[in-house]
């Protein structure tokens, strides 16, 4: 059993990278003050997300990229803070970067980066693959006896990411989003498609879930979801928010698929044991 104190956060990302730093900065020492363990950051904040904010890997400093980051491994050494922060990868010669996610422990040195797997296709009006390489693996970390997992927005339409993490014990489940910039149709129908998305996940898999975004105008807000697929918690659109809250897996909650989630898991599709009958397998007659 584990327990951790979560912050998410949400701020206006920019193309300017010394801007979005000075978010994280201010967000980072928030978290701190308010008891955080673990802060949590969306999509591409520190960097800008290519076809958005920035329009090509081309108008990226990549130098001034990696100075932000090892600034934000400092100061999460000095605070004594796990992040995890979304930003552009570059990767060699002509291949497209990785949209990714860096984690970087309490000691201030990045353990691991998880990289977009379901970039969106040309028929998205972000086009993902047009401007990034798709990522291949399932990233964890564990922190406070906690297994922490990763995905990044469109990932998040993909039930089988969120039960590959389950089978790998996954309690608390981190999903970046950078889903703004529509228009007011937009916002209605993602505030209702992701919730009920992300909830429905949670509940399914029984773990936390913790979903981040920017704050442009049609974004919708941050929340936490619990294991119980209940939304605990929820900033108020379109301004800097961290919302801190308290991840406990010794707390009992309701979870409808305790008895037989790992026997579907293992692909036995019934609870039970299956009788032989004729009149239960003839499915033609009353």
């Amino acid at each position: 059993m584990a327990n951790l104190v979560l912050a998410t956060c949400q701020f206006p990302i920019q193309k300017q990278i010394e801007k979005n730093l000075s978010y994280i900065i201010r967000q980072l020492k928030q978290s701190k003050e308010q008891g955080a363990h673990l802060v949590h950051f969306s999509e591409a904040c520190l960097s800008g997300y290519l076809g958005s904010e920035v329009k090509s890997a081309k108008e990226i400093n990549w130098e001034s990229n990696a100075n932000a980051l090892h600034k934000i491994m400092s100061l999460a050494k000095e605070l004594g803070l796990w992040v995890v922060v979304g930003s552009n990868h570059q990767l060699s010669g002509k291949h497209k970067p990785h949209n990714s996610l860096y984690v970087i422990n309490s000691q201030g040195k990045l353990i691991n980066r998880y990289d977009k797997m379901f970039c969106c296709g040309a028929n998205y009006n972000d086009a993902d693959l047009l401007h990034y390489s798709p990522g291949r693996a399932f990233v964890t970390f564990r922190l406070r006896k906690m297994l922490c997992g990763l995905l990044i927005c469109h990932d998040f339409r993909y039930p089988e990411l969120f039960r590959e993490y389950k089978k790998r014990g996954v309690q608390l489940m981190l999903v970046s989003f950078h889903n703004a910039g529509g228009k007011l149709k937009d916002y209605h129908n993602y505030n209702t498609w992701v919730s009920a998305t992300l909830q429905s996940a949670a509940a399914s898999n029984y773990f936390t879930i913790s979903a981040t975004n920017g704050t442009r105008k049609y974004a919708w807000p941050s929340f936490v979801s619990s294991a119980e697929g209940i939304i605990v918690d929820r900033a108020k659109p379109h301004r800097p928010a961290v919302l801190i809250n308290h991840i406990d897996t010794t707390k009992k909650l309701y979870d409808a698929s305790a008895a037989w989630r790992n026997r579907c898991i293992k692909g036995i599709y019934h609870s039970g044991k299956l009788i032989e009958d004729p009149r239960s397998q003839n499915r033609q007659n009353l």
